[in-house]
């Protein structure tokens, strides 16, 4: 379960501990203190964003939407390859990766908010590892919480680096697992009380319906940017075997705009190929689209099946298994972290990466065995209401006033 938020901080520029006891940041940063008691504290996200598509720019959509109180306004610093134009009002400056004038007017523009939450994967920010990020967040002088979605358990050198002066620089770590957060305590040295768990966002469907499935062709989904990694190759070889129940996997999605950049549609072709070559052309279907929330809402609640053949062994977050449990769908996942953590108390069936016979087996199970899908999404429906979008920005709207009230404090009047 996530922890439990304290309701009294400190933040630790100048040097402070109290109940989240965070005093990470260097004693040479003084905290601005912005607070009004009047109003709700504002906040500035840092991060990719709309119409960027990728999964971090639709969680600070998300996050932003569900943190927007009319009066503490909540602004986007978007990070970009290339400038362009401003796509909303929310967005208050980009960040061009490579542009020292960019950095320097996001710090600026981050800085007049009261608190500011920064969404950190290596693969978006510029320099070696992303590490153009530690320029921005060091600069900063307003509370920060820093949202980690990858923790690697095997970094490199630079990317270990890059994490503990992150570490350094937070106010307040959020992760989305229990695993990565213990892997922040055990690998990168973190103190315990500086590191929270909030679980991923994700789209509220209303009541659950448990539902018996359809006598129709039961429908498979997997959906999310597509390259390399996701396994997809390991979901087809598993469809022979199921021939007998006439399912439709259906594979939705663009192909990643980094993968497309470097090698163009070769694993989406190649998948296609896969297909005919195990003789289930008529079975697999893939749909290049990027829907929006509503379409992709409505998508998953049709789905018997979400599968997640993911190949990775290191990630510790998943938006499109949160989204699968919130909607009440049961859920087949390889064994990466987030879904080890989320699914074996009832959601869903891990198996073996690369594995396709027990991809097919746990398939087959989730569609003939009598009760079994219906007991998924029972235990689905317990877990949504935490999940929820609603409650995830709560939680951070929580901590962020906290700290811009601790930082009043320490200040003085």
């Amino acid at each position: 379960m996530p922890m439990t938020v304290p309701m009294t901080v400190t933040a630790h520029r100048p040097a402070g501990t109290a109940a989240l006891h965070i005093s990470a940041r260097g004693p040479a940063r003084d905290i601005e203190a912005h607070g009004d008691p009047a109003r709700s504290s504002t906040i500035g996200l840092l991060s990719t964003y709309p119409p960027t598509q990728c999964g971090l720019a639709t969680f600070t959509a998300a996050l932003r939407e569900h943190l927007n109180v009319p009066t503490g306004r909540v602004g986007v610093v978007r990070v970009v390859d290339q400038q362009e134009s401003h796509p909303g009002p929310e967005v208050v400056a980009h960040l061009v990766n490579g542009s020292a004038d960019s950095a320097q007017s996001a710090v600026r523009h981050l800085n007049e908010f009261d608190a500011v939450v920064v969404q950190h994967e290596y693969g978006i920010y510029g320099g070696a590892d992303g590490c153009d990020v530690l320029d921005i967040v060091e600069a900063l002088t307003v509370p920060t919480i820093i949202v980690f979605h990858t923790v690697l358990q095997e970094p490199t050198q630079g990317q270990r680096q890059i994490l503990q002066r992150l570490l350094h620089c937070a106010d307040v770590v959020v992760t989305m697992t229990e695993t990565a957060r213990r892997r922040l305590l055990q690998s990168y040295a973190a103190e315990p009380a500086q590191v929270i768990v909030i679980p991923h966002g994700a789209v509220d469907h209303g009541p659950i319906r448990i539902r018996h499935r359809s006598t129709g062709r039961p429908l498979i989904l997997t959906w999310g940017l597509l390259g390399p990694g996701k396994g997809i190759e390991w979901a087809i070889d598993a469809m022979p075997g199921l021939r007998d129940l006439r399912p439709r996997y259906l594979v939705i999605g663009k192909t990643h705009p980094k993968v497309l950049e470097h090698d163009h549609e070769a694993y989406r072709e190649g998948l296609l190929r896969r297909a005919k070559l195990r003789g289930v052309s008529d079975i697999v279907e893939f749909d290049d689209s990027y829907l929006g929330v509503t379409e992709l809402a409505n998508l998953v609640e049709q789905a018997d099946v979400v599968l997640l053949p993911y190949d990775s062994r290191e990630q510790v977050t998943s938006g499109v298994l949160i989204e699968a449990v919130a909607a009440g769908r049961p859920v087949v996942s390889t064994a990466f972290p987030h879904a080890i953590e989320l699914l074996t108390d009832g959601p869903g069936l891990v198996v073996p990466q690369r594995d396709p016979i027990a991809l097919e087996s746990a398939l087959r199970r989730v569609l003939c065995e009598p009760g079994l899908a219906e007991s998924m999404s029972a235990s689905a429906a317990q877990k949504a209401p935490d999940l929820l979008w609603g409650a995830v920005a709560g939680r951070y709207r929580q901590i962020a006033e906290a700290l811009v009230s601790a930082a009043a404090l320490a200040v003085g009047p």
